[in-house]
């Protein structure tokens, strides 16, 4: 995957995530799916790695939710 289609994809996913956690900042939700996508810098398979950045913050964003008093 060329790194412009996969900016693409991974700003797909904050606006995603942002939808999906609106009570998120939506600056919050970026910093997780870039921490994320840090730990594919230098991985020389790319075409999976939004997804997986989207995975991996779904469940950090879920726990974050579960931890938050209501």
């Amino acid at each position: 995957m060329p790194l412009q289609d996969e900016g693409r994809a991974i700003d797909e996913v904050v606006e995603r995530l942002a939808a999906r956690f609106p009570d998120i900042p939506s600056t919050t939700v970026r910093e997780v799916v870039e921490a994320q996508l840090a730990q594919f810098t230098g991985s020389s398979v790319r075409d999976f790695v939004p997804v997986l950045v989207e995975h991996e913050s779904l469940e950090l964003l879920r726990a974050g939710e579960r931890e938050t008093p209501a």
